[in-house]
C-alpha cells in the first residue's frame, strides 16, 4: 500500500499542476498548513471574487462560472481557509449570477467565447441546477458564514433534492454534497435512503465491476463511464454508505485500488476532448482516488 502512495507522488511530482502539487502536500506530504496551496489558488482568481482560467479543467478561458467557484470552495476547504475573507466574495459574486429559482447554472453565456468540451451547452438564459448549487452549498454551510446568497440557494436545493426521480450520478453526487452539510439533519438523512433506492432501482451505479453490463449508463455519459459506491460514499460516514453492502463496498475500492496506472495516476472515465484537460485532470482523479483509499483504510 505504500507503494500506491509512492508511484502516485512520482506522478503528480512530474505531471500535476502546481495547485495539485500543493493540495497532494497538504492531503499526503506534511505541509505544516494550507497556506501555500490556498496562494496556488489565488492565481485562479478573478477580479469581481470569481474563478477562471482553467481551475476547473473542463471549463476554459478568463470568465469566472458558477462550476469553477465550486471547484474553488472544495479546494479552500482543503486549505483550511473556509474563512470569511475567502468564502464572502465569491458569495457576492454568485449573488450576481444567482437565477430567480435561488440557484445557480454551472455555466454561463460568457463561457461561449472559450474552447469548451461538448457536454457544456451554452444557452442565452441558463437555468439554475443541483449539479453547481449543491457543490457550492456543502463547504459554504460547514462554513458557518452567514450571507444572503445561502437562503435562497438552501430552498432551491431542497426543493431539487425533494423532487429528483432520475438518478443522474453526478447530479446525485452533488446532492449528496449538499446533504452531507444540510441543517436538517433528520430531513438529509431520509432524503439520502431515497434517493439511495431510486439509484439501485434504476441501476445508475456499477455493483459488480466483473459486470459492467449488469449497471445502466445515463445518456450523454462515455462508454465505461460507470459510477462505482466509492464514487458515490468516499469515506465510511457518508450518507450513502448505506446505500451498499460491504461486499460491494470491498468490489469497489478492490477496483479503484487495481485501476492505477503503471505511471502512478489514475485515469479519468469522462470523455476526453482535448489533450490538455486530460492531462490537467488525471492528478486531480489520482489525489481524489487516494483520499478514498485513505479513508476506507485502505493505505
Amino acid at each position: 500500500m505504500n507503494e500506491i502512495i509512492s508511484r502516485a507522488a512520482a506522478f503528480v511530482w512530474a505531471s500535476g499542476r502546481v495547485l495539485e502539487q500543493r493540495r497532494f502536500e497538504v492531503l499526503f506530504g506534511g505541509a505544516p498548513d494550507g497556506s501555500a496551496l490556498a496562494a496556488a489558488l489565488a492565481a485562479y482568481r478573478t477580479a469581481d471574487g470569481g474563478y477562471a482560467y482553467g481551475l476547473e479543467p473542463d471549463v476554459r478561458g478568463p470568465a469566472p462560472q458558477p462550476l469553477t467557484a465550486a471547484t474553488a470552495l472544495a479546494v479552500l476547504q482543503d486549505a483550511d481557509r473556509l474563512d470569511a475573507a475567502s468564502v464572502i466574495p465569491i458569495l457576492d459574486w454568485l449573488t450576481t449570477v444567482t437565477t430567480a429559482e435561488g440557484g445557480v447554472a454551472a455555466v454561463l453565456p460568457t463561457l461561449a467565447a472559450y474552447p469548451r468540451p461538448p457536454w457544456l451547452p451554452i444557452t442565452a438564459d441558463p437555468a439554475a441546477d443541483l449539479l453547481t448549487t449543491g457543490q457550492i452549498l456543502g463547504p459554504v454551510l460547514r462554513s458557518g458564514i452567514a450571507h444572503p446568497w445561502i437562503a435562497p440557494a438552501l430552498a432551491f436545493a431542497r426543493r431539487e433534492v425533494e423532487t429528483m426521480e432520475q438518478t443522474h450520478p453526478y447530479g446525485v453526487e452533488s446532492a449528496l454534497i449538499f446533504l452531507q452539510a444540510a441543517p436538517d439533519r433528520t430531513w438529509a438523512a431520509e432524503q439520502a435512503d431515497r434517493i439511495g433506492k431510486l439509484l439501485r432501482e434504476q441501476r445508475t451505479v456499477l455493483l459488480d465491476p466483473a459486470h459492467p453490463e449488469d449497471a445502466v449508463i445515463a445518456p450523454g455519459y462515455a462508454e465505461g463511464e460507470h459510477h462505482l459506491p466509492h464514487d458515490y460514499a468516499p469515506q465510511p460516514d457518508s450518507l450513502a454508505r448505506s446505500w451498499f453492502t460491504d461486499e460491494e463496498m470491498r468490489r469497489s475500492l478492490d477496483h479503484l485500488a487495481a485501476s492505477q496506472h503503471p505511471d502512478g495516476g489514475w485515469p479519468i472515465n469522462w470523455a476526453k476532448w482535448s489533450p490538455t484537460t486530460e492531462m490537467e485532470a488525471r492528478p486531480i482523479v489520482t489525489v481524489k482516488a487516494l483520499r478514498v483509499l485513505r479513508a476506507y483504510g485502505r493505505l
